[in-house]
Formats: C-alpha cells, structure tokens, sequence
C-alpha cells in the first residue's frame, strides 16, 4: 500500500501543473482578445478614413469644380459633431472631352435645351447645314461633355490609417472649355 503522505505530495504536483496550464491558456486568450480588438479598431480607422475621402469627392462632385480645377483640401465631419475630423485633400484632372452632337441631346429635356444649336443663331462660330432640319439634327451642340477624375488622399494623424480614392465623373460643360 502507498502511504497517505506521498499521495498528498503527487496531487500537490499535478495541481500546480494545472494551475500553470490553466494560467497559460486565460493568458494566450487575453492577448487574442487583445490583437482581436485592435485588428477592429484598425478596420474602424480605415473605413473611417475611406469614407471620409468619398464625402470629400462627393462634396466636390457637386460644386463647379470645372470652372477652377485646382487641388483642395476639404474639412470632413464624419460623426456630425460640428468639429472636423479629418482632412481630405481632392484633385480634380480632367481626362477628356468630348464635343455633343445634337442628335444626342433630347429637346424634351430642360437641361438638353441649352445645348441644342439651330440653324437660326448666327455667329456661334460652330459649321452649322444650310438646312434648319439637318443642321438641328446633326449638327454640333453649344456643350461639350467632360471626363474629370477626382482623387482623395486622407491620412489619420493618430493612427497613420491611409486612404485614396479615385472617382470618374462626366461633366456637361459650355462649348470652347478647355479640359486642362
């Protein structure tokens, strides 16, 4: 038979070893949790910044940037706190541009009718037909449409998270804009 006190000294070994299993398991799942919250907040950041960079674009998009095409730094709000929380720098180029014809333009639009020449306006320096009907159906219409590429560039100063987005817009503008 073993005696009670040597079974008392085995059962004190395998409970330290337990302790010191269970230890190593609640630390390795703490540091997890850890490298799990910041892989979060890091995903956070950048979708924070991404779309801070599409506000930018956007608030851009709906000004008359083709008038001045010049860099821009936009202030971006993004919890609607009134303080901005980012800054986005925005640079339109343009790509192209292309001259309409009025057989593209619909005369039923209001914002085709600006465009549409006819054979009745005289010095618009655009070759118009000498038929009204020819010259309104195929002739070169008083717009041409634009290509722009908008690029935004954010960078998070705290946490150094970086986004750039780049957003192809037309732009109808008046015949005779140059496309810089």
């Amino acid at each position: 038979m073993i005696s009670a006190t040597k079974q008392a000294g085995e059962t004190l070994i395998v409970a330290l070893v337990m302790l010191v299993v269970l230890t190593l398991l609640v630390t390795s799942a703490l540091r997890a949790g850890t490298t799990n919250l910041r892989i979060v907040g890091n995903m956070q950041r950048l979708q924070e910044v991404s779309t801070a960079a599409e506000q930018a674009t956007e608030q851009v998009m709906s000004s008359n940037f083709t008038a001045n095409p010049v860099p821009q730094t936009i202030p971006v709000d993004i919890n609607a706190d009134g303080t901005p929380d980012y800054t986005a720098a925005v640079n339109p180029t343009c790509t192209g541009s292309i001259a309409i014809t009025n057989a593209d333009l619909d005369s039923a639009l209001a914002a085709d009718a600006p465009c549409i020449s006819s054979g009745a306006a005289q010095n618009t320096g655009l070759i118009v037909s000498a038929v009204p009907a020819i010259s309104t159906l195929t002739g070169q219409s008083w717009c041409y449409l634009q290509q722009w590429e908008l690029q935004a560039s954010v960078t998070d100063s705290n946490t150094g998270a970086t986004a750039t987005t780049v957003q192809g817009v037309a732009v109808r503008v008046p015949a005779g804009t140059s496309c810089p």
